[in-house]
């Protein structure tokens, strides 16, 4: 039998979260605002399905583009391209350097 090759195949472990903080996130994530050319962090809640990148992208740094809808585009370096990543602000984190 072929194995499903969904959206979340392989993140058993990197879309895990701890125990304290399993359930839903805060609402205040949900209503953050970000400004072009800030640099965020793609740390992916997996309790919002919504507007979750793919998973390859957790972890990386990128810098906002701008809005697009109720997400934000991030371009972000993958290897040598410039990838463009659209995600909810549940899933950015701001950069603190």
């Amino acid at each position: 039998m072929q194995a499903s090759r969904g959206t979340r195949t392989k993140t058993r472990q990197l879309l895990k979260k701890k125990p304290r903080a399993r359930g839903l996130s805060p609402i205040t994530k949900a209503f953050q605002q970000f400004e072009a050319g800030e640099k965020v962090n793609i740390i992916i809640d997996p309790s919002v399905h919504k507007g979750m990148p793919f998973s390859r992208f957790h972890g990386l740094t990128g810098v906002i583009v701008g809005p697009r809808g109720a997400a934000y585009e991030v371009s972000v370096k993958d290897g040598n391209k410039t990838k463009m990543v659209v995600a909810r602000p549940e899933h950015l984190v701001r950069n603190r350097d």
